[in-house]
């Protein structure tokens, strides 16, 4: 009977490991007043490890585990390195429902319909962009339909740049190793753009597309399975965010993106605008040494910003 046994327990180790994963990204939805999900969590780098590896391990995107760990290096933390995982958000601004991607943030959230879901919850995926001059645009759309091992018919643009640059594509690319879409695909209502998978994981969490939103190839079969067409798409480009957790202000600053222009000085005004929309008519201590410090380098990681509330 042993071995019968150890065959069950490894049948529902696999069983459950694909949910396991996936719970790495759930997180209850805050409380009404509140805005934050998740937590910081700090490993140890082994002594083979880049933090790219140390991002691919936790599902995180490669550029917010770099923005999260300043000084240590992207391709030698050195073994015994404390490496932060920037995995506490505070939410997006505007409707909590459906799919909303934040551009700077290059960050998926997925808020299932309540008849999903026994309980209130999002799932938080890191994506990759659209590049610069190839940028996934600010919208409002739905997903409109969904395709397994789609294959990829490459638009006369992009077939001239990869001729351009001596890489020629084919008409068509057949679902397999080589098609960059990956084994899952969500066509979205704006035509030419995608949510989908990847060939190249380590690019997730980059601006390296061509416009459409990449996944890791476990979180878009994840999502794949269990989101309906139709579901209110909503991308937003949001570089700064305010929001509370209790009675306690955290701010949250990434890069803004490139095509912006976004100066220290304008990205202060944001900053400040977006606090004072926060504290509205309230007393509370600033924590302006912070505010200035992530001003001058964003981090990506909620930072508490404020004191007591009178």
């Amino acid at each position: 009977m042993k071995p019968l046994y150890r065959t069950l327990c490894l049948l529902v180790l696999v069983a459950l490991c694909p949910s396991s994963r996936a719970s790495e990204h759930a997180h209850p939805l805050p409380k009404p007043g509140s805005d934050l999900v998740g937590r910081i969590d700090v490993v140890k780098a082994r002594e083979e490890d880049t933090l790219v590896d140390i991002a691919r391990r936790h599902q995180i995107g490669q550029e917010e585990i770099v923005l999260a760990n300043p000084g240590v290096d992207r391709w030698y933390p050195r073994e015994g390195t404390e490496v932060i995982l920037p995995s506490r958000y505070i939410l997006p601004s505007g409707p909590r429902r459906g799919l909303v991607l934040n551009a700077p943030e290059m960050r998926l959230y997925y808020y299932p319909l309540p008849a999903e879901e026994e309980f209130s919850q999002v799932q938080a995926f890191p994506v990759a962009i659209g590049r610069m001059g190839w940028e996934t645009p600010v919208a409002e759309t739905t997903l409109v339909s969904k395709e397994r091992n789609p294959s990829w018919w490459p638009p006369e643009s992009i077939r001239r740049e990869h001729a351009e640059q001596g890489d020629p594509l084919p008409a068509v690319v057949p679902p397999g190793p080589e098609n960059p879409l990956g084994r899952h695909a969500l066509r979205l209502g704006l035509p030419g753009y995608l949510i989908h998978g990847t060939n190249k994981a380590f690019g997730v969490g980059m601006r390296v597309s061509h416009g459409c939103i990449r996944m890791l190839p476990e979180d878009i079969e994840w999502l794949f399975e269990r989101i309906p067409v139709g579901t209110p798409v909503r991308i937003v480009n949001q570089p700064v965010k305010v929001g509370w957790d209790g009675d306690v202000l955290y701010l949250e600053v990434h890069p803004p993106l490139e095509e912006d222009q976004v100066n220290r000085e304008h990205l202060a005004e944001t900053v400040w605008r977006h606090i004072d929309q926060a504290v509205g008519n309230q007393f509370i201590v600033l924590d302006k040494v912070e505010i200035q410090a992530e001003i001058n380098r964003p981090s990506g990681v909620p930072r508490e910003i404020s004191g007591t509330l009178f």
